[in-house]
């Protein structure tokens, strides 16, 4: 939330539509009590080059009209796509790797041999953004076990942009985009996007039923119960303060199995003593407690 400054030392955009102090503070209040995010004053050019679209695709005159607009009962759709443009949604397969081969030699072997014995294996995306970490956690399973879709094991995938979901559950990426994707798993488990021409792949069946897509706000209830063997939320603290992101990673703690394994961002940190985990590997912590 923007505090601490004169409103006459802040220095708004002065462009298409009027801006003024007050339209970025209620706009960086509301967004920080919907979602968490924090806008600070240095934010205030990308809060006016982000909003301006918004305004232009609605029809609205001025920064005040659409403070107006979000504030009032007719808003919820437009505080929506408000927290979605204050986002970004950066990501792709494979991001940072490392994650990935430390699932794939120290925590799924033992996963997938339970699943295989009629266990459950049940792994949290959270903050899935279009669904690449999701279906990159899906190949690196199949790539352990070809059977896997066939047990009783469930990625979700949540986020709070549901434009973001749909892209996630088409499943479809162009080719340009999968360089980091091995070859061995993109022939097995991908397929030609139809009418695509080969421009874009589709995640195969075996991923679309292993990965469930939902809409959820990390701030607000969740109504999954758990527990989770594995949890990844990756760059998304960046935006939160230190008390909500103390206050997210102890609710993850709730939800995770004794010994369960939770994946963070790379600028991304948790005190340890304050929390139920130990440093396991670079970003990956190990909740206490035996698997």
């Amino acid at each position: 939330m923007a505090t601490g400054t004169n409103p006459r030392d802040l220095a708004v955009p002065d462009g298409e539509f009027p801006f003024t102090w007050q339209d970025f503070r209620q706009i960086a209040e509301l967004v920080h009590s919907e979602a968490g995010i924090v806008l600070t004053e240095a934010k205030v050019n990308l809060v006016y080059s982000r909003l301006a679209k918004r305004l232009r695709t609605i029809g609205l005159r001025s920064f005040r009209d659409y403070c107006s607009l979000i504030q009032g009962t007719d808003g919820v759709d437009e505080r929506q796509a408000m927290i979605a443009a204050m986002t970004t949604n950066v990501t792709r397969f494979f991001r940072e790797s490392h994650h990935f081969d430390y699932l794939r030699n120290e925590v799924l072997p033992d996963l997938l041999e339970n699943a295989r014995r009629g266990g459950k294996v049940r792994i949290w995306s959270a903050g899935c953004s279009s669904g690449e970490e999701a279906y990159s956690i899906a190949l690196t399973m199949l790539g352990l076990d070809p059977q896997v879709a066939q047990r009783d094991v469930l990625i979700l995938a949540s986020d709070i942009d549901p434009e973001m979901l749909k892209r996630g559950s088409r499943g479809i990426y162009p080719v340009s985009q999968l360089g980091d994707v091995p070859q061995e798993l993109r022939r097995k488990w991908m397929k030609i996007a139809p009418g695509s021409g080969g421009s874009e792949l589709e995640v195969g069946d075996e991923m679309h039923e292993m990965v469930r897509f939902r809409e959820l706000n990390l701030l607000r209830e969740w109504p999954m119960k758990g527990p989770f063997d594995i949890i990844f939320c990756r760059n998304v603290m960046i935006y939160f303060d230190d008390e909500t992101q103390n206050t997210v990673w102890k609710r993850f703690a709730g939800l995770l199995r004794p010994g369960g394994t939770l994946c963070i961002g790379h600028s991304e940190r948790i005190v340890l003593g304050n929390h139920p985990y130990d440093l396991v590997g670079q970003t990956i912590y190990r909740k206490h407690g035996a698997k």
